[in-house]
This record gives structure tokens, C-alpha cells and sequence, in this order.
């Protein structure tokens, strides 16, 4: 007879994933309505994103060995880097061209993203922020509804919506600049979805995210200062 060690079985791994990723998404969201009242504002919501996401995933990694089942590890890591710079160098033009044209019809300067960026020294911390919303949106949960058999398309969209609602429930700044900056994350999650999609590699992505970051970086600190 088999021992009862012998009949047990993991949990489905992606049903998991699912769930945790979801489950992380909600409590950041509830996190930030609650901050968003309270004088400590979006910042326990904006930790628990990023500490969340790249928690989930290395604890996933390391335990269950799901590097590839989140597309950290595996696919076509080549294919990835290479279209993830083509994509970027993509919205890297046309960043910077819709933000001339912003800033020529009269549209304000990011003041509160600069004062985050300058006065609280959080521009270095831009690669770990770029590393955690890819972990959650285009990894473990991107992953999971791939597997759980959602629709290819309808997973590109739902989570790119989800990372740009994410902008209003953790970025510290004024609802305008949130607004900015889900409309610039839209093609972000697009591009990035598709190229994860086709790689099954969330590299290239990453890299996109990577050059699209410098993009705003310029909007903010140079492009302003050109056009005076």
C-alpha cells in the first residue's frame, strides 16, 4: 500500500500563481485607496508592489523551480532582447515626440515626478521598480492566465489595464501625472505582452521598459529646458 506521503500531489502550480498574483494586485489597490486618505499616501501601497512582485517570484523560483513557468528563465532569450530594442527604440521616438508636442500646447511640467526623482533621490531606484512590474504583469501573472487557458489577446490587454490602473493606486504624485503616466505604460504593456508572448521570455520586455524609462527621464529633466 502507498504511503499517504506517496499519493499527495503539488498543487496546480499556475492555479497558484494565479491566485497569488491577483491576491498581491488587490492588496495593493486596496493599500493605496486606503493610503490615499491617510498622511501616509500611496508609499505602503508602492512598497507592497515592489516588494510583492519580486518576492513572489523569486520565492516561486527557488521553491517550485518556476523560472521558466514565469518566463524569468527559458524561451528564446535572443529573439527577446532583440525585438525588445526594436520596440523600445520604437516608443523611445514616439515618447519623445508626443512630448514636444505637449510641452508646445502648453502642458505642464511632471513637477511632482522631478521632486520624487531629484529631492527624494528615487531615481535609482528605477531599475528595481522596472524589475518588479514586469515580475507581476508580464511574469507570474501574464504566466498563470496563459495557463489557465485565458485568451492570448485578452491577456496582453488585461494585464497591460491592470499595470495602467496600477499608476493611480501607487504612484505619490498628483492624479494628472498619474494619468501621464498610464498613457505612457499602455504601449508598454502592449509590446511587452506580445514579445513574452511570441518568447515566452520576459527579458525583452524588461528592455523595452528599460529605454521607454529613459524616454521619460528626458521628458522630464531635458525636453523641458529645450523648448523654453
Amino acid at each position: 500500500m502507498k504511503s499517504a506521503k506517496t499519493l499527495s500531489f503539488e498543487p496546480d502550480s499556475s492555479a497558484a500563481r494565479f491566485k497569488l498574483s491577483f491576491g498581491l494586485m488587490a492588496a495593493i489597490w486596496i493599500l493605496g485607496f486606503i493610503g490615499h486618505f491617510t498622511i501616509l499616501q500611496e508609499w505602503p501601497a508602492l512598497a507592497l508592489y515592489v516588494l510583492g512582485s519580486i518576492g513572489l517570484v523569486l520565492w516561486r523560483g527557488k521553491t517550485k523551480g518556476e523560472w521558466e513557468d514565469m518566463y524569468v528563465g527559458g524561451g528564446d532569450l535572443k529573439k527577446s532582447l532583440l525585438w525588445g530594442g526594436i520596440a523600445g527604440g520604437l516608443l523611445f521616438c514616439m515618447d519623445i515626440a508626443n512630448t514636444v508636442m505637449y510641452y508646445k500646447n502648453g502642458g505642464a511640467p511632471m513637477a511632482g515626478m522631478e521632486f520624487l526623482l531629484v529631492n527624494r533621490s528615487l531615481l535609482i531606484l528605477f531599475p528595481v521598480l522596472i524589475l518588479a512590474e514586469e515580475f507581476l504583469w508580464r511574469g507570474i501573472m501574464f504566466s498563470s492566465m496563459i495557463e489557465r487557458g485565458f485568451n492570448k489577446h485578452l491577456t496582453v490587454f488585461l494585464t497591460t489595464i491592470f499595470y495602467v490602473v496600477n499608476h493611480f493606486a501607487v504612484a505619490p504624485v498628483g492624479f494628472k501625472e498619474r494619468a501621464l503616466m498610464g498613457m505612457m505604460a499602455f504601449p508598454i504593456g502592449i509590446f511587452g505582452g506580445y514579445l513574452v508572448l511570441k518568447t515566452r521570455n520576459l527579458w525583452g520586455s524588461v528592455l523595452v521598459h528599460i529605454i521607454t524609462m529613459l524616454s521619460m527621464i528626458l521628458d522630464i529633466f531635458l525636453i523641458p529646458q529645450l523648448l523654453r
